[in-house]
């Protein structure tokens, strides 16, 4: 299959997608209930679309497009609002999080759909043990050359969107002292990562992607795991590194963010990116696992070492006029106080501290995501 066209979009415009955990609210494990969540959701409209995910313990959520923050945020309300109802009509929990702090893998259950018993055939228990909740944020883009510029354009800027978003402490009952022991699993595949480095679509469909193609090992760009991947079908680049937040306040808050910082970037207010960038991805990207907010990252220009909060409360000085200019100020305002009040991991392990057991994480991330409008 050939690379699909680069669609052309309205620059900057934005949509959100959630994976969200289903909950058995007698024990707070995960529940097998997305067949039960999405007929049941089939009988009425809903916002946005909402579909399956690759085991029956998650569900997926994608709201329309967007340009600005009120529109974003009073989507995903009303698409929470609808998902609670239906949830307590079937009585399960569902909410946020990165991963589910105890669940066994190998008690999972894959989704039946062609391309899910695909993939659970070729990668094996890897596939179970993909029963990981990320949020996934699109940007809107012109052409596939600008969307070559904002993937590697962003790729120092990869280590924010983690720590701010990290919410997945726990594994196997376990802390793992990680703030985003999620993206560990996802390192697993083969095809995770970076992109190459090619700043020309035309370039990047003859010189990588069709020979991949020939390989065999892809078919097309669904096949790639990388952080940020462009996306032609809709003429967009997909950022995939954070976990699925507690609160539909904080996905929205970041995916303005992240807007704000395309604007920004798309200026040429910075040096040109550049292959050598990579020398320090995967350490950066470490440390906002590893430590969230507290980690230490690299310049990729500069090679100054530096606080990955202090690089963030800079960069959001840097962006406020064109969040201003977007409509996002209340939602840098959102990461600004996320960066001095701490990330999800750390409420996590608050609560854990609190409560003395991991079924009390799980019931403090369903309290915090069914904050009802209605």
């Amino acid at each position: 299959m050939a690379l699909e066209h680069f669609k052309k979009s309205s620059a900057l415009t934005m949509g959100v997608e959630l994976e969200l955990q289903l909950i058995n609210l007698a024990d707070f494990d995960l529940m097998a209930a997305s067949p039960d969540m999405l007929e049941l959701l089939s009988r009425h409209p809903f916002p946005g679309v909402v579909t399956p995910e690759v085991t029956e313990s998650m569900l997926e959520i994608a709201t329309s497009i967007h340009t600005e923050h009120g529109s974003l945020l009073s989507e995903l309300k009303n698409m929470r609002d609808i998902l609670v109802k239906a949830a307590d009509k079937l009585n399960i929990g569902i909410g946020g999080g990165g991963t589910h702090p105890f669940q066994i893998w190998s008690d999972r259950r894959i989704f039946k759909k062609p391309r899910f018993q695909e993939v659970s055939a070729l990668y094996g228990y890897l596939t179970k043990q993909f029963t990981i909740f990320g949020q996934h944020v699109h940007i809107g883009c012109t052409s596939g050359d600008e969307a070559l510029f904002l993937l590697h354009s962003l790729n120092r800027y990869i280590p924010h969107f983690i720590a701010l978003s990290a919410s997945s402490p726990f594994v196997q009952g376990h802390d793992t002292l990680f703030n985003s022991a999620r993206l560990n699993s996802v390192f697993a595949f083969p095809l995770s990562g970076r992109a190459p480095f090619f700043l020309n679509w035309s370039d990047f469909e003859k010189d990588y992607f069709e020979k991949m193609e020939q390989t065999g090992v892809v078919k097309s760009m669904k096949d790639f795991y990388w952080d940020i991947r462009p996306k032609p079908e809709y003429g967009t680049i997909e950022l995939r590194v954070c976990d699925t937040p507690l609160t539909i306040e904080r996905a929205a808050a970041l995916a303005c963010y992240l807007q704000s910082l395309c604007k920004y970037l798309l200026e040429r207010n910075e040096p040109e990116p550049a292959e050598d960038d990579y020398l320090v991805y995967n350490y950066n990207r470490f440390q906002a696992c590893r430590f969230g907010l507290d980690g230490t990252i690299v310049h990729p220009k500069s090679y100054e070492q530096m606080s990955l909060r202090e690089d963030i409360l800079t960069t959001l000085r840097k962006l406020h006029p064109h969040a201003e200019a977007l409509g996002a100020a209340s939602a840098l305002e959102h990461v600004y106080q996320a960066t001095h009040q701490g990330s999800d991991a750390s409420l996590l392990r608050d609560e854990f501290s609190n409560r003395g057991s991991v079924e009390g994480m799980v019931d403090f991330s369903l309290q915090c995501f069914r904050k009802i409008s209605f």
